[in-house]
């Protein structure tokens, strides 16, 4: 049963919150993430976010969102996933929520870099990445949502 959580009309939702937030939904699809990216990327050139900060949110939100979407639906149908991003300050605060399966991303163990690549268990790379490249991350489960919070802080990069 897919749970309403910001869109209607059943296409793309972007909306300017204030001067320096965004909401982007998005289905349960793969092929949507690259037009938050899009989204964020004319978010960034606007408030003059630096370029390594853009490449490491995107990726970040690739990952997750390919996790979250893979994963967090196992009885099918369509879902929404809304992610709000802010700039306060010189923080980005991204905010990833989703009527998913449970899953607390942080609960996952460390991956180990230093095994073989064919002895590594398959997944975990994408928390990992995400956790590396952000400066905080927090997991809450809300009415049946899941929500993650990220932090990225943009001066200084």
């Amino acid at each position: 049963m897919a749970n309403n959580l910001g869109r209607g009309g059943g296409e793309h939702l972007l909306q300017k919150m204030s001067n320096q937030e965004m909401s982007y939904c998005l289905k349960n699809n793969l092929e949507e993430i690259p037009a938050l990216a899009e989204a964020f990327e004319l978010f960034a050139e606007t408030y003059k976010i630096p370029d390594r900060a853009v490449f490491q949110v995107n990726l970040s939100l690739d990952e997750l969102l390919t996790n979250t979407i893979s994963y967090g639906f196992p009885e099918g149908g369509e879902h929404e996933i809304v992610i709000r991003i802010a700039l306060q300050a010189v923080t980005l605060i991204i905010e990833v929520k989703d009527d998913g399966m449970a899953f607390n991303p942080l609960e996952t163990s460390e991956v180990d870099l230093g095994q073989e690549l064919e002895d590594r268990p398959v997944g975990g790379l994408g928390i990992h990445l995400a956790r590396k490249m952000m400066d905080e991350i927090e997991y809450n489960r809300e009415e049946n949502c899941n929500v993650l919070v990220m932090r990225k802080q943009i001066q200084d990069l």
